[in-house]
Formats: C-alpha cells, sequence, structure tokens
C-alpha cells in the first residue's frame, strides 16, 4: 500500500465536500465494494475497508480537521529511519514553524509509515496521549508509552425500524445497516420504540453496535405500555345476541365469545394475550368493540329488518331530553 491514503480520492470527493456529499459518496461506493456482493474478491474487500476508514475519518469534523492539519506532513523523513531529525526531533520546514508546538513531541520514527502515525493520530482520546523519544512500550506513566488499540476501539450507533411483528416475536433476522454491512441478529422478543440493542464487536475498531429501535405504526393494533389495543368491528345481530367469534392477535386467530347487548366502545378483555414483559410475562389484549351496521341489504335481510323494526320494543331515544 502506498505511504499515504487520500481519503477524499477514496471516496472520490473534493477537499470541500460537506458531510452530506461524502455521506453519499461513502453509502454510494460501500454498496459498490460491499463483500455480500463481490464475494471472494479481495481487492474489494480491501477497498470496502478503506472506504470505511476514510469515512470513520471525513465524517468526523474534529478527526476531519486534525488529518487535514496533519497530512501535510506525510513526507516527512524519519519514518523508520533517522534522517530529518536533529536530537530524536524532526526537524520542520521554516514556513511551517508555526505548526512545531503541535508537532515536537513527536518521533516520527517510531512509525513504520505515515498511515501508522495518523492511525495512532486520530485514535486519542487525549491530548496527553503522546510519544516523546523512545520509551518504554511497556509504561505509560504521565500519557507516555504505548497507545492501547483499545483507543481505537469506539461504539456506534443505526437505527432500526421494524414492523411491529418482528418486534413482537424477535428471532433471528438479517438486517442490512446504512453502512452496507449486512448482520445477523438475535432479536429479543417485544421491542418498542427507543430500546438499544447492543451488538458486541460490531461498532468502529471493535467498539460496540446500538441499535436504536423504532417499531412501525401498525393499521390494526396499538401498543398502550404492555397492552394491545385493538378496534373490533361486529354486526347489529352479534351484538345483540352475543357470538363466539374469531379475532385477530399478533399470535394468530384466536376464538373468543362477546357478550349479549355488547355496545360500541365497550372492551373485552383477553388476559395474557398482549405484548411480552420480559421473558415469562405479557400484558394483555383489549378488544374495543365497534357495532357495525351493513352498507348495503339483500331483499331477505331487507325483509327481517322490517320485520324486527315492526316488534321491537327497545328505543334508544326514549330519554332524550329529559332530565
Amino acid at each position: 500500500m502506498q505511504n499515504f491514503r487520500n481519503y477524499y480520492e477514496i471516496l472520490g470527493v473534493s477537499r470541500k465536500a460537506d458531510g452530506i456529499a461524502i455521506k453519499q459518496a461513502y453509502r454510494k461506493l460501500a454498496r459498490q465494494y460491499h463483500p455480500d456482493l463481490n464475494p471472494g474478491d479481495r481487492a474489494a474487500e480491501e477497498q470496502f475497508k478503506l472506504l470505511g476508514e476514510a469515512y470513520e475519518v471525513l465524517s468526523d469534523s474534529e478527526r476531519r480537521a486534525q488529518y487535514e492539519k496533519f497530512s501535510q506532513y506525510w513526507r516527512q523523513q524519519g519514518f523508520t529511519t533517522s534522517p530529518g531529525y536533529d536530537d530524536g526531533n524532526p526537524i520542520i520546514p521554516e514556513e511551517r514553524a508555526s505548526n512545531r508546538l503541535s508537532l515536537e513531541d513527536f518521533n516520527f520514527g517510531q512509525f513504520l509509515d505515515f498511515n501508522s502515525f495518523i492511525d495512532q493520530l486520530l485514535s486519542r482520546q487525549a491530548p496527553s496521549a503522546t510519544y516523546r523519544g523512545s520509551p518504554d512500550p511497556d509504561q505509560s506513566p504521565q500519557g507516555q508509552g504505548r497507545i492501547s488499540s483499545d483507543r481505537r476501539r469506539r461504539d456506534a450507533e443505526a437505527n432500526l425500524t421494524i414492523p411491529l411483528e418482528k418486534a413482537f416475536r424477535g428471532g433471528r433476522e438479517r438486517i442490512r445497516l446504512e453502512d452496507g454491512r449486512s448482520l445477523e441478529v438475535n432479536m429479543p422478543a417485544g421491542m418498542v420504540t427507543g430500546q438499544r440493542i447492543r451488538l458486541r464487536g460490531q461498532g468502529i475498531g471493535g467498539g460496540n453496535l446500538y441499535l436504536r429501535i423504532e417499531v412501525e405504526p401498525h393499521p390494526f393494533f396499538q401498543l398502550q405500555g404492555s397492552d394491545i389495543v385493538c378496534r373490533l368491528p361486529i354486526t347489529p345481530s352479534e351484538a345483540a345476541l352475543g357470538s363466539t367469534i374469531e379475532v385477530p392477535t399478533l399470535d394468530g386467530s384466536l376464538r373468543t365469545t362477546l357478550p349479549q347487548g355488547a355496545q360500541t366502545g365497550q372492551l373485552v378483555r383477553l388476559v395474557d394475550r398482549g405484548y411480552p414483559i420480559g421473558q415469562n410475562q405479557r400484558g394483555d389484549l383489549l378488544l374495543e368493540l365497534e357495532v357495525v351496521v351493513p352498507p348495503s341489504l339483500s331483499d331477505r335481510e331487507k325483509a327481517i329488518y322490517q320485520e324486527l323494526r315492526q316488534i321491537e320494543t327497545f328505543n334508544p331515544r326514549q330519554d332524550l331530553g329529559r332530565r
């Protein structure tokens, strides 16, 4: 690999590109070189890794600024050799003397090449983590010594929108992330919007990846805490006489009994048929009844309704206007 990684060239963007342009370029190229789409192609795999590295730096304003500031020194002599040094300190060109304070703590000879220098530089978490001279690699007082590879690890977050049915049942699912990766995840049952799921080692540099869950709204079922509420239409005869009907649930259809004289807005509670609470508990399923009149009738149905009207004694308006 060449002794300098030009992240702008790798992503095919200009040095003036904003965050949106960088993200768009990365997503386009990541899909093109994704290992899933190029099985067995080592060159594509390496390019995919380079794209991820470039995006990691250029999408972070602080890291991007550091990269741009220090990348001017990539031709600095001293990587693995001694020329260009005066008592272990790099000789900085006169016109760049203003940068001397930020570089005088570095011994470029500690690094195999400029890439190693940039890797260590961008992985820092505090200004005190610097190399000074030729320290003992096993000592780290006052920020000296070896910078642990753990400092390169960073947690990351990604949004994951899933249907209510998948959130309800959980289980193994293959998901595709915004960065182009495809992961198989064992998701717990009973996920809710705002929940975070940790994937160990799937973040940046071996850090953790947190999936931020968003459950899609469902046209029939609605979550109210651990209960599931749905509006269930029933016919006038089912409401008047009571009936045993099939009801859709997230577990599948089940049969339940409606009370005689059911009213619109009345709730029928099915215990332990709601949303999971932990491993062994569930909320309830609440059926909100809605009596629905048929929009059209057959001749026989009309005749029966007319007969019913002649003999019915119930008058829902008899007490209207009275105190």
